[in-house]
């Protein structure tokens, strides 16, 4: 026999028993994976359903919470609504000579207020005449200028308004 034969006999048997180990590993591996998911499982689920209690027990609270049949069947359930506002159109503070186009909506906790809805307008274009071109370029300048209206609706309308929808927003 030839040192080669014996080499080449002996390598048959490992290629094999490796297949087996290899699975006998990703078994185990599995097991462990799923037990650890098991175990994580079990630790979240009662701060989920604590969470999930609390949420019920605030709406409950605020008397939004289901009510037994026949009761507040007279009264009415007020719904938010939106408001659409006129254009505004006005130029930037810099540069002069840029314009911006808005059509918006205010989203009202309950029914709208027209001359509120007016003087949010107004306050809106007051600020957008502050505004420059370098605030509000990009993706985060726009997050900045709705985050900023945003506020500005709330604080105006003393939390009737809970939202600015953007329809249109043009800059020239």
């Amino acid at each position: 026999m030839s040192h080669a034969e014996i080499d080449y006999q002996g390598e048959e048997p490992k290629k094999k028993g490796g297949l087996v180990v290899t699975l006998a590993v990703v078994l185990v591996l599995s097991l462990i994976g799923g037990g650890g998911g098991w175990v994580v499982g079990g630790m979240l689920a009662p701060q989920v359903k604590k969470a999930e209690d609390e949420a019920a027990a605030a709406t409950a609270e605020a008397g939004h919470g289901a009510q037994p049949a026949g009761e507040g069947e007279e009264e009415e359930h007020i719904r938010p609504s939106l408001y659409p506002l006129p254009p505004i159109t006005t130029n930037l503070s810099y540069p002069a000579d840029s314009w911006v186009r808005l059509e918006l909506s205010l989203l009202f906790r309950e029914t709208p207020d027209d001359v509120l809805a007016d003087r949010i307008s107004e306050d809106i274009l007051a600020y957008l005449r502050t505004v420059s071109l370098q605030q509000i370029d990009g993706p985060r300048g726009f997050e900045y200028l709705r985050d900023d209206l945003v506020e500005r609706a709330r604080l105006r309308s003393e939390g009737e308004v809970t939202d600015v929808i953007f329809r249109t927003f043009v800059i020239e």
